[in-house]
């Protein structure tokens, strides 16, 4: 049948004379110029009264119908072009479900716009879900419904050219737990993806920890998601596995932790070792990128080798490099009171008594 229209369209342009191929010309010319005129001038004026709606559905439309719209005018154009031809009616009614395919996928464009990330309609759904717009729930749909919005131009333009879907659709609903068993991993790792995001352990650009991996995440997929590590490079995680593991979101701290044992030698006195804890205790008291509300400078045990003072408190910073200059800081003050003090810091040590069995055996044998 197909190809009967198209011989019948081929046909018809073996019968075209000059003066019916100028007149098409000229309509198509008219319609560019009307494209132009209406995108210079018409969609602005329209775009501007839109705006001042009180809601902004309209307006995100028209934005997301601006190149759809100048397409649209094209075909329009090319369309009676081609009709006002003296085509044999089979060619006319190949025409007619050619450019309603093409207007079915323009209106899709259109929805496939609408539906983009940067919609200001999924800004607001981000502001009111989640309030936050480095949030992955805004991603993730969008996702979803583009996908959606690809499938049903696919579907409704194959029933355009007269295609049964229904035996289709039926044998979807047949061959769906074959499918789900074939794919158990993929669904798997689709409401995985679904768990991440409604439970919100972490989000785009928080640094995590679980014991697959370690770094910022990048983004997440209806599959995986991608996590690039400090040797800068990029691990893709099954969301099933990390749905199941433990996370350590260490961007959600409000402060971030030091702490350390301090040995010192046996040989210093007590007073030295109370003197030391306080001197070091009101330092950090003292220190502006310290967090005073927990600091803890205690003698704390009597260890193998040495006389062991905790030292446990929190930066106000919570970034790798700051924090590290931080305690770098820390650690350089804590060795002037120790200088000052005259204290030294133990190392591992032991000691070793032997006896000298050969000398004591002669002692004895001179004795007798």
């Amino acid at each position: 049948m197909m190809l009967n229209r198209w011989e019948a369209f081929v046909g018809s342009l073996e019968r075209l004379e000059w003066a019916d191929l100028g007149i098409a010309f000229g309509i198509f010319v008219v319609f560019l110029i009307f494209r132009k005129i209406f995108t210079k001038y018409i969609y602005k004026l329209i775009l501007t009264l839109v705006s001042k709606t009180p809601t902004a559905v309209f307006s995100n439309l028209l934005i997301s119908y601006e190149r759809p719209l100048r397409t649209f005018w094209v075909v329009l154009g090319t369309y009676l072009s081609l009709v006002y031809l003296p085509f044999h009616f089979t060619a006319i009614e190949f025409v007619d479900h050619l450019y309603r395919s093409i207007i079915i996928v323009l209106i899709g464009w259109g929805l496939y716009n609408y539906v983009s990330y940067h919609s200001m309609a999924f800004v607001k759904i981000a502001n009111r879900i989640d309030d936050d717009e480095d949030s992955m729930l805004v991603p993730f749909l969008t996702k979803i419904l583009r996908a959606t919005v690809i499938v049903l131009i696919v579907v409704v333009v194959i029933s355009e050219w007269g295609y049964d879907i229904s035996g289709f659709i039926a044998g979807l609903g047949l061959g769906g737990l074959a499918f789900a068993l074939a794919a158990q991993d993929t669904i798997s790792n689709f409401f995985g993806g679904i768990i991440i995001i409604t439970e919100k352990p972490f989000k785009k650009g928080h640094w995590i920890e679980t014991p697959t991996v370690e770094g910022i995440v990048e983004d997440i997929t209806f599959r995986s998601t991608q996590i690039r590590t400090f040797a800068d490079s990029v691990i893709t995680v099954p969301n099933s596995t990390l749905a199941h593991e433990p996370i350590t979101n260490w961007s959600q701290m409000n402060k971030r932790q030091i702490s350390f044992n301090l040995g010192l030698t046996y040989s210093t006195s007590q007073e030295k070792v109370e003197t030391c804890a306080r001197r070091i205790e009101a330092m950090l008291r003292a220190n502006e990128d310290v967090d005073q509300e927990l600091i803890m400078v205690r003698f704390s045990e009597f260890n193998d080798s040495s006389l062991d003072i905790f030292v446990y408190f929190f930066t106000k910073s919570t970034a790798w490099v700051s924090w590290f200059e931080t305690k770098e800081a820390i650690n350089f003050k804590i060795m002037n009171i120790l200088e000052e003090e005259g204290v030294s810091v133990a190392f591992p040590s032991r000691s070793i008594y032997m006896e000298n069995e050969k000398k004591d055996n002669q002692e004895s044998s001179s004795e007798s």
